[in-house]
């Protein structure tokens, strides 16, 4: 029996994986995020959770703007998902110690275009949204952002990568 029987009903709860991109002056950056629903149909608004102190809320609250990639349930989209699982701070992580903390630039190398706004698209997503955040909500340890969807498409027909097809529980 687990020691905390209300964590591992909550592990069991499945998310999809999102890339949420986000950008800050000419520093482009992407995190996974598995908070992520649909609230409006009218307005196209949508909500994503983020950690209070997570690198990507700073950018949003920044430049109003982020991008929300699917990705496909594939062993390839699940080794990419793998790279956005780390913080952008390498010092969030309880136990890491480094003579100077380390910043992981998680889009290097990750073939990807910007919005308008300067937000990544990924070009091994499978769908993407474009989205501008309307309100900022305080939930706990997390920001509940709602935000309007401006623009998005299909770049192919495909099953989303789950966290029931990963394995991952959210740990956040």
């Amino acid at each position: 029996m687990a020691a905390d029987p209300i964590a591992a009903v909550m592990d069991e709860m499945p998310y999809g994986m999102y890339i949420v991109g986000s950008t800050q002056g000419d520093q482009v950056n992407a995190m996974m995020a598995d908070w992520v629903m649909q609230v409006s149909f009218t307005p196209r608004l949508i909500a994503v959770a983020f950690e209070n102190d997570a690198h990507t809320l700073e950018n949003i609250r920044a430049g109003n703007s982020f991008t929300v990639n699917l990705l496909s349930q594939d062993h390839d989209a699940m080794e990419l998902a793998r790279k956005f699982a780390q913080p952008y701070y390498d010092e969030k992580i309880k136990g890491r110690s480094r003579t100077a903390p380390e910043v992981h630039r998680k889009l290097e190398g990750i073939a990807h275009t910007k919005t308008a706004d300067g937000c990544p698209v990924l070009e091994a997503a499978m769908a993407w949204l474009d989205c501008e955040a309307e309100s900022f909500v305080e939930a706990g340890d997390h920001t509940v952002v709602i935000a309007r969807v401006r623009d998005g498409k299909v770049l192919r027909n495909a099953e989303p990568l789950t966290s029931s097809y990963t394995g991952w529980p959210y740990s956040g």
